[in-house]
Protein backbone atom coordinates (compact mmCIF):
# COMPACT_ATOMS: atom_id res chain seq x y z
CA UNK A 1 0.00 0.00 0.00
CA UNK A 2 1.45 3.39 -1.03
CA UNK A 3 1.92 6.11 1.61
CA UNK A 4 0.81 8.76 -0.83
CA UNK A 5 -2.56 10.20 0.30
CA UNK A 6 -3.84 10.49 -3.28
CA UNK A 7 -4.02 7.18 -5.08
CA UNK A 8 -5.35 6.01 -8.45
CA UNK A 9 -8.64 4.11 -8.18
CA UNK A 10 -10.85 1.99 -10.46
CA UNK A 11 -13.76 3.59 -12.34
CA UNK A 12 -17.30 3.03 -11.04
CA UNK A 13 -19.66 2.14 -13.89
CA UNK A 14 -23.47 2.12 -13.99
CA UNK A 15 -25.42 0.41 -16.79
CA UNK A 16 -28.54 2.31 -17.88
CA UNK A 17 -31.15 1.78 -20.59
CA UNK A 18 -34.66 0.70 -21.49
CA UNK A 19 -36.20 -2.44 -19.99
CA UNK A 20 -35.47 -5.54 -22.12
CA UNK A 21 -32.67 -3.84 -24.03
CA UNK A 22 -30.12 -6.11 -22.36
CA UNK A 23 -28.72 -4.38 -19.25
CA UNK A 24 -28.71 -7.60 -17.21
CA UNK A 25 -27.44 -9.68 -20.14
CA UNK A 26 -24.58 -7.21 -20.61
CA UNK A 27 -23.59 -7.38 -16.94
CA UNK A 28 -23.69 -11.20 -17.14
CA UNK A 29 -21.53 -11.14 -20.28
CA UNK A 30 -19.02 -8.89 -18.49
CA UNK A 31 -18.81 -11.38 -15.62
CA UNK A 32 -18.18 -14.26 -18.04
CA UNK A 33 -15.45 -12.32 -19.84
CA UNK A 34 -13.64 -11.65 -16.55
CA UNK A 35 -10.91 -14.31 -16.52
CA UNK A 36 -9.77 -13.47 -12.99
CA UNK A 37 -13.34 -13.96 -11.80
CA UNK A 38 -13.40 -17.44 -13.36
CA UNK A 39 -10.08 -18.40 -11.80
CA UNK A 40 -11.14 -17.33 -8.31
CA UNK A 41 -13.80 -20.05 -8.34
CA UNK A 42 -16.16 -17.81 -6.38
CA UNK A 43 -19.88 -17.93 -7.04
CA UNK A 44 -21.08 -14.39 -7.71
CA UNK A 45 -23.78 -13.24 -5.30
CA UNK A 46 -25.97 -10.21 -5.82
CA UNK A 47 -24.69 -7.49 -3.50
CA UNK A 48 -25.58 -4.52 -5.74
CA UNK A 49 -22.06 -3.99 -7.09
CA UNK A 50 -19.04 -6.04 -8.12
CA UNK A 51 -15.48 -5.63 -9.39
CA UNK A 52 -13.78 -7.32 -12.31
CA UNK A 53 -10.15 -7.54 -13.35
CA UNK A 54 -9.18 -6.59 -16.92
CA UNK A 55 -5.48 -6.96 -17.78
CA UNK A 56 -4.48 -6.19 -14.21
CA UNK A 57 -6.80 -3.18 -13.93
CA UNK A 58 -10.06 -3.17 -11.99
CA UNK A 59 -13.52 -1.88 -12.95
CA UNK A 60 -16.42 -1.56 -10.48
CA UNK A 61 -19.93 -2.16 -11.82
CA UNK A 62 -23.07 -1.03 -10.01
CA UNK A 63 -25.56 -3.86 -10.41
CA UNK A 64 -28.73 -2.09 -9.26
CA UNK A 65 -32.24 -3.15 -10.40
CA UNK A 66 -32.56 -0.84 -13.39
CA UNK A 67 -31.83 2.85 -13.41
CA UNK A 68 -34.75 3.53 -11.03
CA UNK A 69 -32.52 2.56 -8.08
CA UNK A 70 -29.65 4.62 -9.48
CA UNK A 71 -32.06 7.57 -9.71
CA UNK A 72 -32.96 6.98 -6.06
CA UNK A 73 -29.28 7.15 -5.07
CA UNK A 74 -28.94 10.38 -7.08
CA UNK A 75 -31.95 11.86 -5.25
CA UNK A 76 -29.77 11.88 -2.11
CA UNK A 77 -27.34 14.15 -3.92
CA UNK A 78 -24.76 11.35 -3.92
CA UNK A 79 -22.51 10.94 -6.94
CA UNK A 80 -21.53 7.28 -7.24
CA UNK A 81 -20.76 6.62 -10.91
CA UNK A 82 -17.89 7.90 -13.04
CA UNK A 83 -19.03 6.29 -16.30
CA UNK A 84 -22.50 5.36 -17.58
CA UNK A 85 -22.97 2.61 -20.17
CA UNK A 86 -26.08 3.51 -22.15
CA UNK A 87 -27.49 0.25 -23.53
CA UNK A 88 -29.71 0.61 -26.62
CA UNK A 89 -31.11 -2.36 -28.53
CA UNK A 90 -30.19 -2.24 -32.21
CA UNK A 91 -33.63 -3.53 -33.25
CA UNK A 92 -35.72 -1.14 -31.11
CA UNK A 93 -33.56 2.00 -30.81
CA UNK A 94 -34.50 4.81 -28.40
CA UNK A 95 -37.41 4.05 -26.06
CA UNK A 96 -38.99 5.99 -23.15
CA UNK A 97 -36.60 4.62 -20.53
CA UNK A 98 -33.67 5.27 -22.86
CA UNK A 99 -34.70 8.95 -22.76
CA UNK A 100 -34.91 8.83 -18.94
CA UNK A 101 -31.40 7.35 -18.81
CA UNK A 102 -30.10 10.03 -21.19
CA UNK A 103 -31.59 12.73 -18.94
CA UNK A 104 -29.69 11.27 -15.96
CA UNK A 105 -26.45 11.20 -17.97
CA UNK A 106 -26.83 14.80 -19.19
CA UNK A 107 -28.07 16.19 -15.84
CA UNK A 108 -25.25 14.55 -13.88
CA UNK A 109 -22.65 15.25 -16.58
CA UNK A 110 -21.49 11.61 -16.37
CA UNK A 111 -19.07 10.43 -19.03
CA UNK A 112 -21.11 8.08 -21.23
CA UNK A 113 -20.27 5.15 -23.48
CA UNK A 114 -23.01 3.88 -25.80
CA UNK A 115 -23.35 0.10 -26.11
CA UNK A 116 -25.58 -0.76 -29.06
CA UNK A 117 -26.74 -4.26 -28.13
CA UNK A 118 -28.42 -7.11 -30.06
CA UNK A 119 -26.51 -6.34 -33.28
CA UNK A 120 -26.95 -10.01 -34.23
CA UNK A 121 -30.74 -9.75 -34.10
CA UNK A 122 -32.95 -9.57 -37.19
CA UNK A 123 -34.18 -6.04 -37.82
CA UNK A 124 -31.20 -4.39 -36.14
CA UNK A 125 -30.38 -0.94 -37.50
CA UNK A 126 -27.27 0.58 -35.93
CA UNK A 127 -27.40 3.76 -38.01
CA UNK A 128 -30.98 4.47 -36.93
CA UNK A 129 -29.92 4.10 -33.28
CA UNK A 130 -27.13 6.64 -33.79
CA UNK A 131 -29.52 9.02 -35.56
CA UNK A 132 -32.15 8.68 -32.81
CA UNK A 133 -29.51 9.26 -30.13
CA UNK A 134 -28.36 12.41 -31.94
CA UNK A 135 -31.89 13.79 -31.73
CA UNK A 136 -31.65 13.27 -27.92
CA UNK A 137 -28.34 15.21 -27.74
CA UNK A 138 -26.19 12.07 -27.51
CA UNK A 139 -23.64 12.51 -30.32
CA UNK A 140 -21.45 9.44 -30.78
CA UNK A 141 -17.94 9.75 -32.17
CA UNK A 142 -18.69 8.81 -35.79
CA UNK A 143 -21.52 11.38 -35.78
CA UNK A 144 -19.15 14.20 -34.88
CA UNK A 145 -19.55 13.86 -31.11
CA UNK A 146 -17.34 12.93 -28.16
CA UNK A 147 -19.22 9.84 -26.93
CA UNK A 148 -17.62 6.46 -27.71
CA UNK A 149 -19.90 3.79 -29.17
CA UNK A 150 -19.36 0.02 -29.15
CA UNK A 151 -21.58 -2.40 -31.08
CA UNK A 152 -22.12 -5.52 -28.97
CA UNK A 153 -24.09 -8.70 -28.61
CA UNK A 154 -24.40 -9.52 -24.91
CA UNK A 155 -26.00 -12.86 -25.85
CA UNK A 156 -23.03 -13.98 -27.98
CA UNK A 157 -20.34 -12.06 -26.09
CA UNK A 158 -19.43 -10.03 -29.21
CA UNK A 159 -17.17 -7.00 -28.51
CA UNK A 160 -17.54 -7.21 -24.71
CA UNK A 161 -13.75 -7.10 -24.36
CA UNK A 162 -13.69 -3.99 -26.58
CA UNK A 163 -16.29 -2.37 -24.32
CA UNK A 164 -14.17 -3.09 -21.24
CA UNK A 165 -11.06 -1.68 -22.97
CA UNK A 166 -13.03 1.47 -23.77
CA UNK A 167 -14.07 1.83 -20.12
CA UNK A 168 -10.42 1.63 -19.06
CA UNK A 169 -9.40 4.14 -21.74
CA UNK A 170 -12.05 6.64 -20.61
CA UNK A 171 -11.03 6.10 -16.96
CA UNK A 172 -7.38 6.75 -17.86
CA UNK A 173 -8.31 10.08 -19.46
CA UNK A 174 -10.41 10.99 -16.39
CA UNK A 175 -7.41 10.20 -14.11
CA UNK A 176 -9.55 9.02 -11.19
CA UNK A 177 -7.82 9.45 -7.82
CA UNK A 178 -8.90 9.42 -4.17
CA UNK A 179 -7.45 10.25 -0.77
CA UNK A 180 -6.66 7.08 1.17
CA UNK A 181 -5.22 8.75 4.28
CA UNK A 182 -8.49 10.20 5.62
CA UNK A 183 -11.11 8.16 7.58
CA UNK A 184 -13.15 6.00 5.22
CA UNK A 185 -16.31 7.43 3.64
CA UNK A 186 -18.70 6.11 1.05
CA UNK A 187 -22.29 5.32 0.17
CA UNK A 188 -24.71 2.48 0.89
CA UNK A 189 -25.69 0.70 -2.34
CA UNK A 190 -28.05 -1.94 -0.95
CA UNK A 191 -29.22 -3.35 2.37
CA UNK A 192 -31.34 -6.29 3.38
CA UNK A 193 -32.11 -8.77 6.15
CA UNK A 194 -30.21 -12.04 5.87
CA UNK A 195 -31.78 -14.87 7.90
CA UNK A 196 -28.38 -16.27 8.83
CA UNK A 197 -26.30 -13.11 9.33
CA UNK A 198 -28.87 -10.48 10.31
CA UNK A 199 -28.83 -7.08 8.62
CA UNK A 200 -26.25 -6.75 5.84
CA UNK A 201 -25.42 -3.77 3.62
CA UNK A 202 -23.32 -3.22 0.53
CA UNK A 203 -21.13 -0.15 0.80
CA UNK A 204 -19.11 1.51 -1.95
CA UNK A 205 -15.97 2.97 -0.40
CA UNK A 206 -15.23 6.40 -1.87
CA UNK A 207 -12.44 7.77 0.36
CA UNK A 208 -9.97 6.27 2.81
CA UNK A 209 -9.57 2.59 3.71
CA UNK A 210 -12.35 0.70 5.48
CA UNK A 211 -11.21 -2.01 7.89
CA UNK A 212 -12.60 -4.70 10.19
CA UNK A 213 -13.77 -3.32 13.55
CA UNK A 214 -14.37 0.21 12.21
CA UNK A 215 -17.38 2.07 13.64
CA UNK A 216 -19.70 3.38 10.93
CA UNK A 217 -22.51 5.89 11.07
CA UNK A 218 -25.19 6.02 8.35
CA UNK A 219 -27.88 8.60 9.11
CA UNK A 220 -29.26 7.39 12.46
CA UNK A 221 -27.84 3.85 12.17
CA UNK A 222 -24.57 3.00 13.92
CA UNK A 223 -22.78 -0.23 13.02
CA UNK A 224 -19.45 -1.93 13.61
CA UNK A 225 -17.75 -3.77 10.76
CA UNK A 226 -17.99 -7.38 11.92
CA UNK A 227 -17.07 -8.92 8.55
CA UNK A 228 -16.51 -7.81 4.95
CA UNK A 229 -16.69 -9.78 1.73
CA UNK A 230 -16.70 -9.12 -2.00
CA UNK A 231 -19.31 -10.23 -4.57
CA UNK A 232 -17.73 -13.70 -4.81
CA UNK A 233 -18.07 -14.17 -1.04
CA UNK A 234 -14.30 -13.81 -0.44
CA UNK A 235 -13.60 -12.48 3.06
CA UNK A 236 -11.74 -9.16 3.19
CA UNK A 237 -9.83 -7.27 5.88
CA UNK A 238 -9.86 -3.88 4.17
CA UNK A 239 -11.59 -2.08 1.32
CA UNK A 240 -10.13 0.78 -0.72
CA UNK A 241 -11.81 3.53 -2.82
CA UNK A 242 -14.19 2.28 -5.55
CA UNK A 243 -14.36 -1.12 -3.81
CA UNK A 244 -17.86 -2.54 -3.20
CA UNK A 245 -18.06 -4.59 -0.02
CA UNK A 246 -20.77 -6.50 1.85
CA UNK A 247 -20.69 -5.53 5.54
CA UNK A 248 -22.23 -7.31 8.54
CA UNK A 249 -22.64 -5.80 12.01
CA UNK A 250 -25.73 -3.57 11.68
CA UNK A 251 -28.51 -3.25 14.29
CA UNK A 252 -30.96 -2.31 11.51
CA UNK A 253 -30.87 -1.82 7.74
CA UNK A 254 -29.10 1.41 6.70
CA UNK A 255 -30.90 3.29 3.95
CA UNK A 256 -29.74 3.05 0.35
CA UNK A 257 -28.09 6.16 -1.04
CA UNK A 258 -27.06 7.51 2.34
CA UNK A 259 -23.42 8.27 2.98
CA UNK A 260 -21.46 6.41 5.60
CA UNK A 261 -18.53 7.72 7.61
CA UNK A 262 -16.00 5.96 9.84
CA UNK A 263 -15.59 7.48 13.32
CA UNK A 264 -12.86 7.12 15.95
CA UNK A 265 -15.10 5.22 18.35
CA UNK A 266 -18.67 4.16 19.16
CA UNK A 267 -19.42 7.23 21.33
CA UNK A 268 -18.60 9.64 18.50
CA UNK A 269 -20.69 7.56 16.07
CA UNK A 270 -23.66 7.65 18.47
CA UNK A 271 -23.38 11.46 18.86
CA UNK A 272 -23.38 11.93 15.08
CA UNK A 273 -26.40 9.58 14.76
CA UNK A 274 -28.29 11.63 17.37
CA UNK A 275 -27.56 14.83 15.42
CA UNK A 276 -28.98 13.14 12.32
CA UNK A 277 -32.22 12.08 14.01
CA UNK A 278 -34.21 15.02 12.64
CA UNK A 279 -33.41 14.23 9.02
CA UNK A 280 -36.49 14.54 6.83
CA UNK A 281 -38.16 11.23 5.95
CA UNK A 282 -36.30 9.40 3.23
CA UNK A 283 -39.27 8.30 1.20
CA UNK A 284 -41.93 10.74 0.13
CA UNK A 285 -44.60 8.08 -0.11
CA UNK A 286 -44.12 7.24 3.56
CA UNK A 287 -44.72 10.87 4.50
CA UNK A 288 -47.68 11.72 2.25
CA UNK A 289 -48.64 15.33 1.74
CA UNK A 290 -52.07 16.44 2.88
CA UNK A 291 -54.42 15.54 0.07
CA UNK A 292 -55.76 18.59 -1.73
CA UNK A 293 -58.78 16.59 -2.80
CA UNK A 294 -60.08 14.91 0.37
CA UNK A 295 -62.83 13.26 -1.69
CA UNK A 296 -60.36 11.12 -3.61
CA UNK A 297 -60.72 7.37 -3.37
CA UNK A 298 -57.58 5.83 -1.87
CA UNK A 299 -55.89 2.50 -2.56
CA UNK A 300 -54.17 1.25 0.60
CA UNK A 301 -50.92 -0.67 0.11
CA UNK A 302 -48.38 -2.66 2.14
CA UNK A 303 -44.97 -3.26 0.50
CA UNK A 304 -42.40 -6.01 1.13
CA UNK A 305 -39.21 -6.08 -0.96
CA UNK A 306 -35.98 -8.03 -1.18
CA UNK A 307 -33.65 -5.08 -0.56
CA UNK A 308 -34.03 -1.42 0.34
CA UNK A 309 -32.93 -0.27 -3.11
CA UNK A 310 -35.94 -2.06 -4.62
CA UNK A 311 -38.22 -0.27 -2.17
CA UNK A 312 -36.82 3.07 -3.18
CA UNK A 313 -36.99 2.22 -6.87
CA UNK A 314 -40.70 1.44 -6.41
CA UNK A 315 -41.20 4.75 -4.62
CA UNK A 316 -39.68 6.62 -7.56
CA UNK A 317 -41.61 4.64 -10.17
CA UNK A 318 -44.99 5.05 -8.42
CA UNK A 319 -44.59 8.85 -8.43
CA UNK A 320 -45.41 8.72 -12.17
CA UNK A 321 -49.06 7.85 -11.35
CA UNK A 322 -51.04 11.06 -11.01
CA UNK A 323 -54.80 11.50 -10.65
CA UNK A 324 -57.25 14.03 -9.22
CA UNK A 325 -59.85 11.32 -8.50
CA UNK A 326 -57.83 8.48 -6.93
CA UNK A 327 -54.63 8.10 -4.95
CA UNK A 328 -52.63 5.51 -3.02
CA UNK A 329 -51.44 5.35 0.58
CA UNK A 330 -48.57 3.18 1.84
CA UNK A 331 -49.56 1.88 5.27
CA UNK A 332 -46.35 -0.07 5.92
CA UNK A 333 -43.18 -1.27 4.23
CA UNK A 334 -40.29 -3.56 5.09
CA UNK A 335 -37.70 -5.88 3.58
CA UNK A 336 -38.12 -9.65 3.78
CA UNK A 337 -40.77 -12.24 2.96
CA UNK A 338 -44.49 -11.51 3.35
CA UNK A 339 -45.46 -12.66 6.86
CA UNK A 340 -48.58 -12.89 9.07
CA UNK A 341 -47.84 -9.47 10.57
CA UNK A 342 -48.19 -7.88 7.12
CA UNK A 343 -51.62 -9.47 6.67
CA UNK A 344 -52.74 -8.17 10.08
CA UNK A 345 -51.58 -4.68 9.10
CA UNK A 346 -53.67 -4.89 5.92
CA UNK A 347 -56.88 -6.30 7.45
CA UNK A 348 -58.43 -3.17 9.02
CA UNK A 349 -58.08 -1.05 5.89
CA UNK A 350 -58.43 -3.89 3.35
CA UNK A 351 -55.02 -2.93 1.96
CA UNK A 352 -53.38 -4.84 -0.87
CA UNK A 353 -50.05 -6.46 -0.06
CA UNK A 354 -47.45 -6.15 -2.78
CA UNK A 355 -44.22 -8.10 -2.75
CA UNK A 356 -41.18 -7.48 -4.94
CA UNK A 357 -38.80 -10.41 -5.38
CA UNK A 358 -39.88 -11.94 -2.06
CA UNK A 359 -41.65 -15.12 -0.99
CA UNK A 360 -44.88 -15.56 0.97
CA UNK A 361 -44.90 -17.53 4.23
CA UNK A 362 -47.49 -20.32 4.22
CA UNK A 363 -49.21 -19.06 7.39
CA UNK A 364 -49.50 -15.58 5.82
CA UNK A 365 -51.03 -17.08 2.67
CA UNK A 366 -53.70 -18.92 4.69
CA UNK A 367 -54.56 -15.86 6.81
CA UNK A 368 -54.83 -13.69 3.67
CA UNK A 369 -57.23 -16.18 2.04
CA UNK A 370 -59.34 -16.31 5.21
CA UNK A 371 -59.50 -12.51 5.53
CA UNK A 372 -59.88 -11.75 1.81
CA UNK A 373 -56.60 -9.83 1.56
CA UNK A 374 -55.04 -9.56 -1.90
CA UNK A 375 -51.36 -10.50 -2.21
CA UNK A 376 -49.47 -9.89 -5.44
CA UNK A 377 -45.77 -10.49 -6.03
CA UNK A 378 -43.62 -9.13 -8.87
CA UNK A 379 -40.08 -9.44 -10.24
CA UNK A 380 -40.21 -6.42 -12.56
CA UNK A 381 -40.90 -2.92 -11.23
CA UNK A 382 -42.86 -1.82 -14.29
CA UNK A 383 -45.22 -4.79 -13.90
CA UNK A 384 -45.73 -3.75 -10.28
CA UNK A 385 -46.45 -0.14 -11.25
CA UNK A 386 -48.89 -1.25 -13.95
CA UNK A 387 -50.71 -3.39 -11.35
CA UNK A 388 -51.01 -0.44 -8.93
CA UNK A 389 -52.21 1.77 -11.78
CA UNK A 390 -54.85 -0.84 -12.74
CA UNK A 391 -55.97 -1.22 -9.10
CA UNK A 392 -56.34 2.57 -8.81
CA UNK A 393 -58.24 2.60 -12.10
CA UNK A 394 -60.72 0.10 -10.61
CA UNK A 395 -61.57 2.74 -7.99
CA UNK A 396 -62.55 5.27 -10.65
CA UNK A 397 -66.25 5.59 -11.37
CA UNK A 398 -66.83 4.44 -14.97
CA UNK A 399 -67.91 6.97 -17.56
CA UNK A 400 -71.58 6.41 -18.50
CA UNK A 401 -72.48 6.87 -22.16
CA UNK A 402 -76.08 6.96 -23.37
CA UNK A 403 -76.67 5.09 -26.61
CA UNK A 404 -80.11 6.18 -27.93
CA UNK A 405 -81.79 3.23 -29.69
CA UNK A 406 -85.30 4.51 -30.39
CA UNK A 407 -88.35 6.64 -29.54
CA UNK A 408 -91.94 5.79 -28.64
CA UNK A 409 -94.99 8.06 -28.49
CA UNK A 410 -97.37 7.34 -25.56
CA UNK A 411 -100.94 6.73 -26.86
CA UNK A 412 -102.70 5.40 -23.73
CA UNK A 413 -102.32 5.13 -19.94
CA UNK A 414 -103.67 1.88 -18.43
CA UNK A 415 -102.53 1.78 -14.84
CA UNK A 416 -100.33 3.83 -12.53
CA UNK A 417 -99.01 4.02 -8.97
CA UNK A 418 -96.26 5.98 -7.18
CA UNK A 419 -93.38 3.95 -8.61
CA UNK A 420 -94.63 2.48 -11.89
CA UNK A 421 -97.04 2.88 -14.81
CA UNK A 422 -98.43 0.65 -17.55
CA UNK A 423 -98.71 2.51 -20.86
CA UNK A 424 -99.23 1.81 -24.56
CA UNK A 425 -97.59 3.54 -27.48
CA UNK A 426 -96.13 3.42 -30.98
CA UNK A 427 -92.44 3.11 -31.82
CA UNK A 428 -91.74 6.18 -33.98
CA UNK A 429 -88.04 5.46 -34.65
CA UNK A 430 -85.45 2.78 -34.00
CA UNK A 431 -86.61 0.11 -31.54
CA UNK A 432 -87.34 -0.41 -27.86
CA UNK A 433 -85.81 -3.18 -25.75
CA UNK A 434 -86.96 -4.69 -22.49
CA UNK A 435 -84.73 -3.50 -19.67
CA UNK A 436 -83.69 -0.32 -21.52
CA UNK A 437 -83.74 3.14 -19.87
CA UNK A 438 -85.77 6.12 -21.10
CA UNK A 439 -85.98 9.88 -20.69
CA UNK A 440 -89.10 11.99 -21.21
CA UNK A 441 -88.09 15.15 -23.07
CA UNK A 442 -90.28 18.24 -22.58
CA UNK A 443 -89.38 21.71 -23.81
CA UNK A 444 -85.88 20.48 -24.73
CA UNK A 445 -85.13 19.19 -21.19
CA UNK A 446 -85.39 15.81 -19.42
CA UNK A 447 -88.52 15.96 -17.23
CA UNK A 448 -88.19 12.42 -15.89
CA UNK A 449 -86.37 9.10 -16.36
CA UNK A 450 -87.12 5.44 -15.78
CA UNK A 451 -86.70 1.86 -16.94
CA UNK A 452 -88.82 -0.44 -19.12
CA UNK A 453 -89.25 -3.53 -16.91
CA UNK A 454 -91.83 -5.35 -19.10
CA UNK A 455 -92.60 -5.21 -22.83
CA UNK A 456 -95.47 -6.64 -24.91
CA UNK A 457 -96.45 -6.66 -28.56
CA UNK A 458 -99.91 -8.02 -29.61
CA UNK A 459 -100.39 -8.99 -25.92
CA UNK A 460 -97.35 -11.30 -26.09
CA UNK A 461 -94.22 -10.85 -23.97
CA UNK A 462 -91.43 -9.48 -26.15
CA UNK A 463 -87.71 -8.70 -25.84
CA UNK A 464 -87.89 -5.85 -28.38
CA UNK A 465 -90.36 -4.04 -30.60
CA UNK A 466 -89.34 -2.46 -33.91
CA UNK A 467 -90.17 0.90 -35.54
CA UNK A 468 -93.77 1.35 -36.71
CA UNK A 469 -95.20 -1.24 -34.28
CA UNK A 470 -97.28 -0.70 -31.16
CA UNK A 471 -96.23 -1.89 -27.72
CA UNK A 472 -97.44 -2.14 -24.14
CA UNK A 473 -94.89 -1.34 -21.43
CA UNK A 474 -94.50 -1.39 -17.70
CA UNK A 475 -92.18 1.44 -16.72
CA UNK A 476 -90.57 1.82 -13.29
CA UNK A 477 -88.65 4.42 -11.36
CA UNK A 478 -84.85 4.18 -11.10
CA UNK A 479 -82.99 5.09 -7.88
CA UNK A 480 -81.39 8.50 -8.14
CA UNK A 481 -83.50 9.65 -11.10
CA UNK A 482 -86.65 11.80 -11.10
CA UNK A 483 -89.86 9.86 -11.69
CA UNK A 484 -93.22 11.55 -12.19
CA UNK A 485 -96.34 10.53 -14.12
CA UNK A 486 -96.24 10.09 -17.90
CA UNK A 487 -99.08 11.62 -19.95
CA UNK A 488 -100.59 10.70 -23.32
CA UNK A 489 -98.66 12.31 -26.14
CA UNK A 490 -95.29 12.21 -24.29
CA UNK A 491 -92.26 11.06 -26.29
CA UNK A 492 -89.99 8.56 -24.55
CA UNK A 493 -86.39 8.54 -25.75
CA UNK A 494 -85.16 4.96 -25.25
CA UNK A 495 -81.46 4.35 -24.53
CA UNK A 496 -79.01 1.81 -23.18
CA UNK A 497 -76.22 2.78 -20.82
CA UNK A 498 -72.67 1.79 -21.69
CA UNK A 499 -70.06 1.91 -18.93
CA UNK A 500 -66.64 2.93 -20.23
CA UNK A 501 -63.70 2.10 -17.97
CA UNK A 502 -61.58 5.16 -17.38
CA UNK A 503 -57.80 5.06 -17.61
CA UNK A 504 -55.15 6.79 -15.54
Amino acid sequence: MSNTPSQSRPPVVVVLGHVDHGKTALLDAVRKTNVAGKESGGITQHIGAYQIDVNGKRITFLDTPGHEAFTAIRSRGTKVADIAILVVAADESVKPQTKEAIKIILDEKIQAIVAINKIDKEGSNVQKVKQDLASENILVEDWGGQIPVIEVSAKKGTNIKELLDMILLVAEVEDLREDVSAPAQGVIIESNLDKRRGYVATALVQKGILGLGDWLVVGTVVGKVKSMEDSTGRMMTEAVPAQPVLITGWPSAPQIGQKFAVTENKDKAMRIAEDNIDLSPLMMFLNPKKEENEERKILNLVFKTDVSSSLEAIDNALSSIKSEQVGYRVLAYDIGNIAEGDIKTAISSKAQIIGFRVGIEESAKKLAEREGISIRSFDIIYDLVNHVRAAMTELLEPEIIKNVIGKIKVLAIFKKDARSQIVGGKVTSGKIIRGAMFDVIKNGAISMSGRISQLQHNKEESLEVAEGLEAGMKIESVPGKDFSQISEGDILEIYQEEKIRREL
